[in-house]
């Protein structure tokens, strides 16, 4: 237990950081992060409270499709954007292009191997994964068809709003899932093995049974 929780808090700790560096890299979000960036510009709230709000709003849609939060999705709500905002306090914002690749590349790394820790966790998904397995469930639409639907319409409301859309938005897309195959399994916490006793108990008989 103690290695989870610690794994699920280093890991959202994490996540809101590399947020902060591809924001400060200036090429381009992920949709969800663009879809944050053009709420921010347009409210004018800090991307890191906007991603809390964001996030905070998809776990309200969790009710009607009927999926409970986890420990680890409350944090995730609370904690990313928190993160996020000390991250991009804490870090300098580059004007050359090669610092600013370099920040979107280390973010991008970052978030992949955080995302690993704080899924390998087991403490619940995130809210915006529970959204697009929650419809996959109530609707029997496949998953693909629903997460593309999710992203293309969160990125093209966040593009509409004025939220950083380039290159690194493409490499995003086309990058994160072969990272995140390759992270999760490293951070992935197996099920505790029963005791050698309730196993035995698991295999035996009922009385009356051959």
């Amino acid at each position: 237990m103690t290695r989870r929780i610690s794994q699920l808090l280093v890991g959202l700790f994490g996540y809101g950081m590399a947020l902060a560096f591809m924001v400060h890299a200036g090429i381009g979000l992920s949709p969800w992060d663009v879809l944050g960036d053009g709420a921010a510009s347009q409210t004018g709230i800090a991307f890191g409270w906007v991603s809390n709000i964001i996030g905070a709003i998809i776990l309200l849609l969790w009710i009607p499709i009927r999926q409970k939060p986890g420990i680890g999705t409350v944090a995730n709500v609370l904690l990313v954007g928190t993160s996020a905002q000390f991250g991009l306090w804490l870090l300098p914002e580059p004007s050359q292009l090669v610092p600013r690749i370099l920040f979107f590349a280390g973010g991008l790394l970052l978030l992949a191997a955080s995302t690993g820790l704080y899924i390998g966790a087991n403490f619940g998904p995130g809210p915006r994964d529970g959204l697009m397995t929650g419809l996959v469930a109530r609707t029997g639409w496949p998953i693909w068809v629903v997460r593309t639907g999710i992203e293309a319409a969160v990125f093209l409301t966040g593009w509409l709003l004025g939220g950083d859309v380039g290159v690194g938005t493409v490499v995003f897309v086309l990058a994160i899932g072969p990272l995140c195959q390759l992270f999760m399994p490293l951070f992935a916490i197996p099920p505790r093995p029963r005791k050698p006793e309730i196993a035995e108990l698991a295999t035996c008989p009922e009385p009356g049974e051959s």
